[in-house]
């Protein structure tokens, strides 16, 4: 660091992402899978929000954290894909130094938003099963909306020292990213300064968005599940549960693969780098894609709207 022949820039003008090292002959066949992807996800939380908007009975708490969650996941993959395409379909590699920035920062807070409504989620079904007669007085409109402004407020502000720190570290190595978007550990790497702070600060928003949200979401299923074993019957106790399902299935499509590439990246050292950046483009991508599919599929209302729309429109 301290070799005279060594510059610093404090702000580079930008940096080349390089992709996906080692694939480079197959981009085109694995943008394929990508784009599908993408387009699912656009198409399949749109008609979430459609749905909601047009069947008044839908408009519940449930639903409405629905929709946050549709809307979150369509500005988190649109945060990272058609970037991804550009180097894939253009070989357009460069990326401005500010909105890389800005990039990591839609990733890391609108992750932290999704966490945040899966935990809302957890409430409204702890309310609902094991205080159905509060349920309505409980979760209004007003504590809906003020749970939701609580949700995004903590998501940004706890993304918002990412940009900040990035920015304020002096870069004299290499502006190359070997990924295929930009993530806040992967930049301030490439600086030349004790990074403790960010590597640190990273944690803790890990510990936040991972470990208090899912020890959260963990409490109020052992609560629901109570409740449920108390229920007289079998019958009774499948279909409280059932409502519970949908919920099940998109925390485990988005903290499983959280997990897998957090630990990957951490203790996978062995591991092929092209793998990695497989892994962690799994996890921004796949989730989102599968979260209006489960919904769709496992939800009566919105299934039975869906079935109403399609038939309306081929008549």
């Amino acid at each position: 660091m301290s070799d005279s022949n060594t510059s610093y820039f404090s702000n580079p003008s930008h940096f080349i992402l390089l992709g996906i090292p080692g694939l480079e002959e197959a981009y085109v066949w694995i943008s394929i899978p990508f784009c599908t992807m993408y387009a699912i996800t656009l198409l399949g939380n749109f008609i979430i929000l459609l749905i909601v908007k047009m069947d008044s009975t839908l408009h519940e708490p449930m639903y409405y954290f629905l929709c946050m969650l549709a809307i979150t996941d369509q500005v988190l993959s649109t945060s990272t894909l058609p970037k991804m395409l550009s180097i894939f379909w253009f070989n357009s590699r460069e990326i401005d130094f500010n909105a890389c920035l800005a990039q990591l920062y839609f990733i890391h807070s609108f992750s932290a938003i999704e966490s945040g409504i899966f935990v809302a989620m957890a409430f409204d079904r702890y309310v609902a099963i094991c205080h159905p007669l509060r349920h309505s007085a409980i979760l209004n409109s007003h504590m809906v909306v003020k749970i939701g402004l609580a949700v995004v407020l903590r998501g940004g502000i706890l993304a918002l020292p990412y940009p900040f720190l990035a920015r304020h570290w002096p870069y004299c190595r290499t502006n190359i990213i070997p990924y295929t978007h930009c993530e806040h550990m992967d930049v301030v790497k490439l600086a030349c300064a004790d990074i403790r702070v960010s590597s640190y600060y990273g944690l803790f928003v890990l510990i936040c968005r991972i470990g208090l949200d899912v020890l959260f979401i963990t409490v109020s299923y052992m609560q629901i599940l109570r409740a449920i074993f108390r229920l007289p019957t079998k019958e009774a106790r499948l279909k409280t549960f059932g409502t519970c399902t949908s919920h099940i299935c998109v925390i485990l499509t988005f903290y499983v693969p959280t997990v897998f590439a957090s630990l990957t990246a951490r203790f996978g050292h062995n591991v092929p780098l092209h793998f990695h950046i497989l892994i962690a483009n799994i996890y921004l991508m796949v989730p989102p894609m599968l979260n209006p599919i489960i919904y769709g599929v496992r939800t009566k209302q919105i299934r039975d709207r869906l079935l109403r729309l399609v038939t309306q429109k081929g008549t």
